[in-house]
């Protein structure tokens, strides 16, 4: 039991010690209220992957670990929760383009009882508490260990060259137009249907020092001589045409992600921080520091794992 409580604790300490900024501001009242708005943005992830409990689960016995949750953490000031619907190209919500996952019902694709929807449940009590629901989706994972068994209706059945395999893992090829193509589509949908304040992108992008790739890159190394810059380019374009589609959707909707603490050290570029860790710029390929420049992001929340 205390186990448990440590781990849950950790995670919200992760998310009060976790520096936010906001790069897109929204216009402030023409009129002084006589009170300053509060803009904090105190946030709990509840993650869904790796500890396995939701699967052995009925949808009464979830119903009542999220209210005990939501209680909790509004007791202690949380005002959004970050909750993983899309661990592994699957879904955490009733989708007809991915599958219900196996961390959800024990075996993907596998319906919940009376068609149980967390995230239809979730967004309806958070919006109780006046929390925020950020829907937080993993892009390019599709198998955390390389064992899961995809339900027949996962894309990775329709289309396996859209995917790789790196150190047991399963991912869809960032270098494929398709790739985005279908992640975007996977997005749109959610916006569609529910009231998701923010969608919420963490750092899995590319692996650490990327796979060999060099089939995709193949076709652009005559516009791309740098693999690197082109490897970053394919994330960039993501996160660009994520934010494009979802403000084209819903004007006020957030789009935050959660990148490695570190853009890039200083003995790998001048620019970089004076620190020695696993910077995103050079070794996931995610230029985070360019995505805050260009305003393609709603909120930028760095990983703090450094020492």
């Amino acid at each position: 039991m205390y186990i448990k409580y440590f781990r849950f604790l950790v995670a919200i300490l992760f998310c009060a010690i976790t520096s936010c900024s906001t790069v897109r501001e929204k216009p402030r009242p023409a009129t002084s209220t006589g009170k300053e708005a509060k803009r904090e943005f105190r946030g709990a992830w509840i993650q869904t992957a790796f500890q396995g409990e939701y699967k052995d689960m009925t949808p009464a016995r979830m119903k009542k670990d999220f209210i005990r949750k939501l209680n909790y953490l509004q007791a202690c000031g949380i005002n959004a929760i970050i909750f993983q619907v899309r661990p592994e190209a699957d879904a955490f919500y009733k989708s007809d383009i991915e599958p219900w996952s196996r961390f959800f019902t024990g075996e993907q694709g596998v319906a919940p009882a009376g068609e149980f929807d967390p995230m239809a449940f979730l967004i309806q009590e958070c919006h109780k508490r006046n929390m925020e629901f950020h829907a937080w989706l993993n892009p390019y994972r599709a198998s955390t260990a390389g064992n899961t068994r995809f339900a027949d209706s996962h894309i990775y059945h329709k289309h396996p060259e859209w995917f790789v395999t790196y150190n047991k893992q399963i991912l869809f090829d960032p270098g494929l137009p398709e790739s985005r193509q279908f992640i975007c589509r996977v997005v749109r949908d959610i916006v569609d249907r529910y009231d998701v304040d923010a969608i919420h992108m963490d750092d899995y992008f590319y692996p650490d020092g990327g796979y060999n790739d060099d089939g995709t890159y193949a076709y652009y190394k005559d516009e791309y001589p740098d693999k690197a810059a082109w490897r970053r380019s394919n994330v960039d374009k993501l996160v660009k045409t994520m934010d494009e589609k979802l403000h084209s959707i819903k004007a006020n909707i957030q789009f935050g992600i959660s990148p490695r603490g570190i853009w890039a050290n200083k003995s790998d570029m001048a620019e970089g921080s004076d620190t020695n860790g696993g910077g995103s710029y050079t070794a996931i390929y995610a230029d985070s520091r360019g995505w805050v420049k260009n305003g393609w992001v709603d909120y930028i929340m760095p990983q703090i794992y450094w020492n």
